[in-house]
Formats: C-alpha cells, sequence, structure tokens
C-alpha cells in the first residue's frame, strides 16, 4: 500500500528554504504514530532537512545523484524502485515527489494547517471529487500547538 503524509496550510504550502515554516507538535506526534514500523520515501532535499533518518521505521532516499550514501538510509534513483518496496510505504515528500506520486496513492493523511504562511514549496492542487474523507479529526491546541489544524484521512475514490 502507498500513502501521501503531508501537512501543508490553506494555500498547499508545505516548505519555506527547505525548512516547515510552522511548529506544531501534535503534527509530528501524529506522523511517528502512523509511519513507525513502516516505510518512508523523500527526496534528497527533504532528507537533508532532516539530517538524519527518522528512528523506527525505513527511510528511503530518492536521487539522482549515484553516489549519495547515508547510514541509516536505503536509496533509491527510479520512482519505478517505490514499487518494488514491501509493506506500508508513505510518500513523505518534498514537492517533487509528492507531484510524481499523487496519482499512485490509494490514501493520503493530510494535515490542514488553518493559516496561511510564506512558501517555496507547495503540495500539488487536490480535490474532494477525486478523494473521499474517511476521517476528519480538529487538532487540539494548547501551549506546544497554538496553530488551528485538522487531520484528515482521504482514500482516492474508484
Amino acid at each position: 500500500m502507498k500513502s501521501i503524509i503531508v501537512c501543508h496550510d490553506q494555500n498547499r504550502v508545505i516548505g519555506l528554504d527547505n525548512k516547515m515554516p510552522w511548529h506544531l507538535p501534535n503534527d509530528l506526534k501524529r506522523l511517528k504514530a502512523l509511519t513507525t514500523g513502516n516505510t518512508i520515501v523523500m527526496g534528497r532535499k527533504t532528507f537533508d532537512s532532516l539530517g538524519k533518518p527518522l528512528p523506527n521505521r525505513r527511510n528511503v532516499v530518492l536521487t539522482s545523484n549515484k553516489s549519495f550514501k547515508h547510514e541509516g538510509v536505503n536509496v533509491i534513483h527510479s520512482l519505478e524502485e517505490i514499487d518494488q518496496l514491501e509493506g506500508h510505504v508513505f510518500i513523505f515528500g518534498g514537492q517533487g515527489l509528492y507531484e510524481q506520486m499523487m496519482n499512485q496513492v490509494d490514501d493520503m493523511y493530510v494535515t490542514v494547517i488553518e493559516d496561511k504562511f510564506q512558501g517555496d514549496a507547495f503540495f500539488p492542487p487536490y480535490t474532494f471529487n477525486d478523494w473521499t474523507v474517511l476521517s476528519s479529526e480538529v487538532g487540539k491546541l494548547d501551549d506546544k500547538n497554538t496553530i488551528p489544524h485538522t487531520f484528515m484521512h482521504l482514500e482516492r475514490k474508484q
């Protein structure tokens, strides 16, 4: 199974200067809960923004750089290799990988930030005509989670 996991704002911003333009611990907890024990696939720039593999999951980096290596990371060089990965595979970003994989995933785990931020990386446009909302939950606000947000699980309509 292939899923997208993403956090974007109301304008579909996902990043600015290779960083997330917000800090939302609730989203990071959800990401950890969903992806632990599974596989995440990301582009090299997304991996660079993390700086290290995320623990307790298989980290796969898609890059055209044949000499790229990093401890704790599996490296692939084509989209076709994603289809060879076993288990639940989460497409983890960035913009280019989301654009290339949008039509190949079964479902999406989306956190929508209910605000607008400056950005230079965007999630591709999508419409609810193509997706069924399996769940939608308003995120809890507190001292550390000050930005209104909604967690959604969308499934591609057949």
